[in-house]
């Protein structure tokens, strides 16, 4: 008897790790990060294509599409988030995302936001989402001051612009490394500097822009509600860990296309 009353707390400190593992699991499925990783891959394929045309002339053919096929993987997106999250999540904090996104504010934003990211791809949505904008900033717009307080409580901007320049940095060295250019690291890092006011203020706007559209729906108390939600310890953290995941997806997701642009450049002049 003795015997199995040391055994037994042993055991049960053992479960706990497949238990965290568990309840992360149930907040992936609730962010739908597949649905998102698959969106994301869509804008990806649809960069890819702008790149084949400006940069290969047209002429990637079924190669070029095979290897951004595996660039664009959204498991691997998946997992690096997942992660992220579990390092940014402590237990009380998962608890309380998985109470919020398990409620029906929480599922219906992230219903909006995928419905939003997926139609804001579309040019004419994006345009239309834009002049919206445009119309409503510097004003004392309701609306517009809710989805200021959202910004603010993500840090949005300025982490949105962190993540575009660390981006396009790692495009730059993969085309380096590719051997499509021959700049320093120290030039890599000067050009993308100069495109910091420039991103700051396509980011600021696009980033009012889709927000606007996503959140059009929720009347001002449901979404005052979810402002709660992501000034709240949980919610910066589940921010945190979705940016860290996503960031980092996306500087292995550009070093690896500039590299392949750069190869594929190399192959088309032998």
């Amino acid at each position: 008897m003795r015997r199995s009353l040391l055994i037994a707390p042993l055991l049960w400190l053992l479960a706990l790790p497949a238990w965290s593992d568990a309840r992360m699991t149930v907040l992936v499925d609730l962010l739908d990060l597949r649905e998102v990783a698959a969106i994301l891959r869509q804008e990806g394929q649809a960069h890819a294509s702008t790149l084949n045309q400006e940069m290969l002339g047209g002429q990637g053919g079924p190669g070029w599409q095979m290897q951004v096929d595996t660039i664009y993987d959204p498991d691997r997106m998946v997992e690096m988030v997942r992660r992220a999250l579990e390092e940014t999540l402590q237990d009380d904090a998962l608890e309380a995302a998985i109470a919020f996104y398990s409620s029906d504010l929480g599922g219906q934003v992230i219903e909006m936001e995928n419905a939003a990211r997926a139609a804001i791809s579309e040019g004419a949505v994006e345009d239309a989402a834009r002049e919206r904008f445009a119309e409503l900033d510097g004003t004392d717009d309701p609306r517009l001051a809710q989805i200021t307080q959202l910004l603010i409580a993500g840090d949005m901007i300025d982490r949105n612009v962190s993540t575009a320049l660390n981006s396009n940095f790692q495009f730059l060295k993969g085309l380096r490394d590719g051997g499509a250019l021959a700049d320093s690291e120290e030039d890599l890092l000067a050009d993308v500097s100069a495109d910091l006011d420039r991103v700051t203020e396509d980011t600021r706007a696009w980033l009012y822009a889709y927000m606007l559209l996503a959140y059009h729906p929720l009347d001002d108390a449901a979404l005052s509600r979810y402002i709660e939600f992501a000034q709240s310890e949980a919610g910066r953290a589940v921010n945190r860990g979705l940016f860290k995941g996503f960031g980092k997806a996306y500087e292995d997701i550009s070093y690896a296309l500039g590299r392949t642009v750069a190869l594929n450049m190399t192959a088309e002049e032998l």
